[in-house]
């Protein structure tokens, strides 16, 4: 096995050569980092990238490295701002796809994984993603090896899989420690958690929205988890019995997630544990699969919501900082789902109360969810629920949840719209 100081990326990259790198805290940082740093004599080359929590991408970049990702998560947001990072608008659910048919290239593909286990192989450990689609038809795949990644059941790598070269790695695996929960994350989480039913599956992001929805479930019963991503929220609730997948109609007794973006707590919880399993996107984000779960609550956030229910996820002032990502993915499971609900939670303002996520239209313009799959809007004001509703009445409805001093503003913008009820 290799040291990340004795590999030679001229060997294995050649100028025009797009390459994709795990997300997330599944970025191989040893193996990125030596990229960065050798890149001024590579010639031309195309980084792919998905949420960014390291500071291996910084703007200040190599010139001849272009960068491209389907998120502005993160630090991503960072290349966003500069102009550097290039935009691929998709669904999540179809990247698996796009690789897989070669649509989206990815001459090298960087992963990180775990050491194997007796009788069974390296685990890619952290994230079951689009990556191993791409690695199957790369040209190169480099795999760094981290002693201190989870094996997970459902990321063992499959035999057929060709490695070129495994690396050791010389720096722990990304850790995402768990936003701070205050008042107005608490009120969310409230209006949220009346609409999760003891038994129900839930799919949702990570931060603090999502850790105060799941710090207020501790008095329900048999809750499962199936989603693309779970975060450090879950291991009060798995290690308190309440999490139990027990009445799933699939995968029962079993958390099915497709990334583990949290911190060694879980990392560990997570470990050689058949509760929990890997799966990738096409699995995670299925509509076929999604609607076999009975109970399915999706619960996703959003930058901005118009009174007719258009969801924007993806920019902030004309920067690109979050994504299509799963989104609609979810929500269309969640209508499939018998007794699912779909929800979006998200603060009612932003700076400071100065500007109001409630909006009479989308300021940038871009619709991440059209208004006719819309079902649930939260904030700490309240809950909208949208869906049988007409304009005018999802208008009022979701005025009742703006913040009060945007609420004369919005009903008087919303005033045409009003009187055609």
């Amino acid at each position: 096995m290799l040291k990340p100081a004795d590999l030679d990326f001229a060997r294995w990259v050649k100028p025009g050569d797009t390459i994709l790198c795990g997300q997330g805290t599944a970025e191989p940082r040893s193996l990125t980092r030596h990229l960065i740093a050798q890149a001024d004599r590579l010639g031309p080359l195309r980084l792919f990238l998905g949420p960014v929590f390291s500071d291996s991408f910084p703007p200040t970049a190599p010139a001849n490295l272009a960068f491209s990702g389907y998120c502005g998560i993160g630090r991503a947001a960072q290349l966003a701002k500069a102009g550097r990072l290039d935009i691929l608008p998709v669904h999540y659910s179809d990247l698996e796809r796009q690789f897989a048919a070669g649509l989206l290239p990815a001459d090298v593909v960087l992963l990180q994984l775990s050491p194997p286990r007796p009788g069974r192989r390296h685990s890619l450990g952290l994230a079951c993603d689009y990556t191993l689609a791409a690695a199957r038809r790369a040209r190169v795949v480099i795999a760094e090896v981290n002693e201190q990644v989870p094996w997970l059941h459902g990321g063992e790598i499959p035999g057929d899989l060709r490695i070129d070269a495994f690396v050791a790695a010389e720096a722990l695996p990304l850790e995402l420690p768990g936003a701070a929960i205050g008042e107005r994350e608490r009120q969310i989480g409230a209006h949220v958690g009346r609409y999760i039913p003891d038994g129900a599956t839930l799919q949702m992001g990570i931060g603090s929205i999502p850790d105060a929805i799941m710090a207020g479930l501790l008095d329900r019963r048999d809750l499962g988890i199936h989603s693309g991503m779970i975060g450090d929220g879950v291991c009060d609730l798995i290690e308190a019995g309440i999490i139990t997948n027990a009445r799933k109609s699939i995968d029962a007794g079993v958390s099915v997630a497709g990334v583990l973006f949290g911190t060694r707590r879980l990392y560990d919880l997570a470990d050689d544990n058949p509760a929990i399993r890997l799966a990738p996107p096409s699995y995670t984000h299925g509509l076929a699969v999604i609607g076999r779960l009975r109970d399915f609550i999706a619960i996703n956030s959003a930058i901005e919501v118009d009174l007719t229910g258009q969801i924007g996820a993806e920019m902030v002032d004309g920067v690109y900082v979050g994504a299509v990502g799963g989104q609609l993915d979810f929500i269309r499971g969640a209508h499939a789902s018998a007794g699912g609900r779909s929800i979006i939670a998200l603060p009612a303002t932003a700076k400071g109360g100065a500007v109001s996520r409630i909006v009479t239209s989308l300021g940038s313009g871009v619709v991440t969810t059209p208004r006719s799959d819309a079902d649930i809007i939260v904030t700490e004001y309240g809950a909208a629920e949208l869906r049988g509703c007409t304009l005018a009445e999802r208008a009022r409805r979701m005025i009742a949840i703006a913040a009060p001093q945007w609420r004369d503003d919005l009903e008087k913008a919303a005033r045409p719209l009003l009187r055609s009820n």
